[in-house]
């Protein structure tokens, strides 16, 4: 039974470090088990606050808690955040100069928090040292690492169970963000965590707009997006060249500061450009799928996709890189046919013994470009949850779709592609479908087919959006020479066996309703605000460290709003704890009273 005596003080103690009043989902529940000693695997989605759940009882509990993460950058953007929240806190990485010093403030007991990489806490010194020192916990983040089933598997986790283990009394929290329920187990099992120690929160993050629409004009598209979201943003762009061409393209479409990112680029230029991005306001960076790990940024405003990602999976931990700070973010997908085809082709690469399963993750990740349904909905239920039908929250929900029988015309289109010899694009197909003859057409025969010419008035708008489809699950595949052939259940839709149905998206304005981040949310010209940004600004500069380390956004909002006159009054804004009002409090006030 949890000790009721631990929540006064957790509530104290989360409202002196952190500023905060209260627990966000299951916080509560996790840091309780912690605290009463209690090895715990907490599943929370990205945003939902998981770092607090080992911070607060590192400075509750005696002794040091050590995190296990994989990635230096990771643990050096927790290390500034925990520290100007007057944590104590050291990294112990191959990056860090002091690591003499560090091991003797660990040994001192000098520290709350030790952040190591699992090559370093499998090392025998590193045993060693910890037999020098008291250790109130040792969380491991990424903890998904550690199972073969996991998306990002990591064999030095595997490691760490003998050092562990070692330690029988040191409680252990294991923390992730993706797991199903086969790395779930792997993870109790390899970790050794009780079964009853598994808290699973919701995947749901509400405050992400998601949409996903047809690629037309992949700048036009984007640049409407970034005009919408002036905040900073993240572009995914599918190879290295497409990357480099979209972030010159945008920055002078915009006139915003856009960097690429991506593995083929200089180790420096690369540091560079991520650095820019995690201090900036407003920045916006295209990069390929690599880029994200191990970034922290809380105030991304959009995420947008230039073509597909590799899976759901994939597209919600993507996507989750917006709006870690709670607040209205927007994550925008622009695909094509050719996007799918060049996936399905690359399934013949893959190993004889992964290609259904992989299949199936193409097939679902079509399922949710193509669906008229709640896009929250399929995302959640594709990770074993059971939402509310609609959200109000993307764009099928306020903006519904229409969806249409295609079946007679599917079979229409896929009869052109058999009796033309499976060897035509879309454009030759088309025009013997409509009837136009050209060169072409004639010299081919391709005017006396049974299917020249066949289709009516009102199908033909709906020809490209249908091809798009089909080739999105797979009934037509690309050709070595760019042309369509049969695949999937092509066969089944010709005879009748299968039925295809088409979403026709509802007619845009040119301002696309919705396609932004609520306007309200951040007050921009609003003066004190500015005024408060400026600041915050200016101290960040001073200190070395991003923006955000200093407030969040909604601190800042909540300032504004509120106009606190005293640091009392000041101490009770959401995120300011005792360390940043005696850091930072007059200073704002301050400029309060200058407005």
């Amino acid at each position: 039974m949890p000790d009721a005596d631990l929540l006064p003080d957790a509530l104290a103690a989360l409202h002196a470090t952190f500023g905060f009043s209260a627990f966000r989902g299951v916080q509560e529940q996790v840091v309780t088990r912690v605290l009463e000693g209690r090895s715990t695997l907490a599943v929370m989605p990205t945003g939902a606050g998981k770092s607090l759940t080992y911070q607060l009882p590192a400075v509750m509990r005696e002794g040091t808690c050590v995190v296990v993460s994989p990635l230096i950058a990771l643990m050096h953007d927790q290390l500034r955040s925990a520290t100007a929240n007057g944590i104590r806190a050291a990294t112990l990485t191959s990056a860090d100069a002091d690591r003499g010093q560090t091991m003797d403030r660990f040994r001192a007991g000098e520290l709350d928090l030790l952040y190591i990489a699992p090559e370093r806490a499998s090392q025998p010194y590193f045993r060693e040292l910890l037999e020098q020192s008291r250790v109130a916990l040792f969380a491991i983040d990424e903890a998904h690492c550690v199972s073969e089933w996991g998306h990002d598997f990591r064999p030095d986790y595997r490691l760490l169970k003998p050092l562990l283990d070692a330690f029988p009394t040191v409680p252990r929290l294991a923390l992730t963000a993706t797991a199903d329920h086969h790395t779930r187990s792997d993870i109790l099992a390899q970790l050794g965590i009780p079964d009853e120690g598994l808290i699973v929160a919701g995947f749901d993050r509400p405050n992400i707009r998601y949409a996903i629409r047809p690629r037309e004009n992949a700048m036009r598209q984007l640049k409407a997006v970034m005009d919408e979201n002036p905040g900073p943003g993240i572009v995914y762009a599918p190879t290295r060249a497409r990357v480099e061409q979209l972030a010159e393209t945008l920055a002078s479409a915009t006139g915003r500061r856009v960097l690429p990112y991506h593995a083929g680029l200089d180790p420096d230029v690369r540091a560079r450009n991520q650095a820019a991005f995690v201090a900036s306001e407003d920045m916006v960076m295209v990069a390929t799928v690599a880029f994200g790990m191990g970034i922290d940024k809380p105030d991304v405003r959009f995420v947008a996709h230039a073509g597909i990602p590799k899976s759901i999976e994939a597209y919600y931990q993507e996507t989750g890189r917006a709006g870690r700070d709670g607040d209205p973010s927007v994550a925008v997908m622009f695909w094509g046919a050719d996007d799918f085809a060049r996936a399905r082709q690359r399934l013949s690469e893959v190993d004889p013994s992964r290609q259904q399963s992989e299949r199936q993750r193409l097939d679902s990740l079509a399922a949710l470009v193509e669906t008229a349904e709640c896009r929250r909905a399929v995302l959640l239920r594709h990770f074993g949850e059971t939402p509310a039908q609609t959200c109000g929250n993307c764009d099928n929900c306020l903006e519904p779709a229409g969806v249409v029988d295609v079946t007679e015309l599917a079979r229409k289109l896929l009869s052109a592609v058999y009796r033309t010899g499976q060897s035509y694009g879309l454009g030759h197909l088309e025009k013997v479908l409509c009837g136009i003859t050209d060169d072409r057409v004639l010299q081919r025969g391709h005017d006396q087919l049974s299917v020249f010419g066949i289709l009516t008035e009102d199908e033909k708008p709906l020809l490209k959006s249908l091809a798009r489809a089909l080739q999105a699950r797979g009934s037509l595949l690309p050709t070595e020479h760019g042309g369509l052939s049969l695949g999937g259940d092509a066969r089944a839709i010709l005879k009748g066996e299968a039925a295809v149905a088409i979403v026709v998206p509802p007619k845009r304005e040119r301002k696309r309703r919705g396609g932004g981040s609520d306007a309200s949310a951040n007050p921009v010209g609003h003066p004190l605000f500015e005024a408060l940004r400026a600041l915050r600004r200016d101290l960040a500069q001073q200190a070395g460290v991003p923006p955000y380390v200093i407030f969040h956004d909604a601190t800042l909002r909540e300032m504004a709003n509120a106009r606190p006159a005293t640091l009392a009054e000041m101490g009770e804004i959401g995120g300011v704890g005792t360390r940043k009002l005696e850091a930072y409090g007059e200073e704002f006030l301050a400029v309060i009273r200058q407005h």
